[in-house]
């Protein structure tokens, strides 16, 4: 029979479950450590740009130090020779001698990384070769021609 007596936990509705915010706890912490993981592989396996660290003027020519391999890409474009690097220096310029006449190079710093320009009063030809030089360093060097 019933009675005024009290039920207690006896009703048709459950009590929520603490379950699933544990699980959803879980799962996050997993996705961070993930994102942080991820994040910390990718900055190991990104490449640092070049450093230019030294230009020298030679005979026709300059050399070009860097503290490691740089991405380079040339082209002769309308009697002058363009080279940019995928690396990071300071601006400069300077002259240098050819046959006794004077080409003017111009270092400076592009979108994509060092654009170095050679320019003279006449036509300009020119090749470029990069090679592993003491301590690692790098040695770009580029001879000119008529």
């Amino acid at each position: 029979m019933h009675g005024p007596r009290q039920e207690e936990d006896e009703h048709s509705t459950l009590e929520p479950d603490p379950r699933p915010k544990a699980r959803r706890r879980m799962l996050l912490s997993l996705v961070l450590f993930g994102v942080l993981v991820g994040l910390m592989i990718g900055r190991l396996t990104t490449t640092q740009p070049s450093q230019l660290e030294q230009i020298e003027v030679v005979e026709a020519g300059l050399d070009l130090w860097f503290d490691h391999a740089p991405k380079l890409h040339g082209e002769h474009v309308q009697g002058t020779l363009a080279l940019l690097f995928d690396a990071h220096g300071k601006a400069a310029r300077g002259q240098l001698q050819m046959a006794g006449k004077p080409v003017a190079w111009r270092v400076q710093q592009a979108d994509k990384g060092l654009l170095l320009t050679l320019v003279a009063a006449r036509p300009l030809r020119g090749s470029w070769t990069a090679a592993e030089e003491e301590a690692g360093r790098w040695r770009v060097q580029v001879r000119l021609h008529e």
